[in-house]
């Protein structure tokens, strides 16, 4: 099941054309994908103060419609896969009432300490994630 995050578009965030820009997508998936890790009770932050990073390995965006000033638009995100040192999500971007698909993509991040070497999750962290694997067919 995807973890849904509202979000409001706001004015700064669209191009000459009234439309969402492009550059926007990462830092709304980057929004629902923290704000999952911390309904599953592991906020990023505190993975990193625990000495765990989880830099972006992997991005990919397809558009389909553009989001518009003061739309609201759900962003859905769930865990394709979980293993010890990467992790990938699934997105979609929905425009709220309606729900027509607006954009979808991917993420892949790998888990590596303060010294960027592949350091592997802890097992309470790969088990909380693997809760969140998304079970949808394609």
């Amino acid at each position: 099941m995807a973890y849904r995050h509202r979000i409001r578009v706001r004015y700064g965030e669209t191009d000459r054309m009234g439309v969402v820009h492009h550059s926007v997508h990462p830092l709304y998936f980057e929004e629902a994908r923290t704000a999952l890790m911390r309904s599953l009770g592991f906020p990023y932050a505190e993975l990193e103060r625990s000495g765990y990073l989880l830099p972006l390995t992997e991005f990919a965006v397809s558009f389909r419609r553009g989001a518009r000033y003061d739309d609201e638009v759900d962003i859905e995100v769930s865990m394709e896969s979980v293993g010890r040192v990467r992790l990938r999500l699934r997105y979609r971007m929905v425009r709220v009432p309606d729900g027509e698909l607006l954009a979808e993509g991917h993420t892949e991040h790998a888990s590596v300490g303060p010294d960027f070497r592949p350091r592997r999750l802890p097992e309470e962290v790969v088990r909380a994630f693997g809760t969140a694997v998304s079970r949808e067919e394609d």
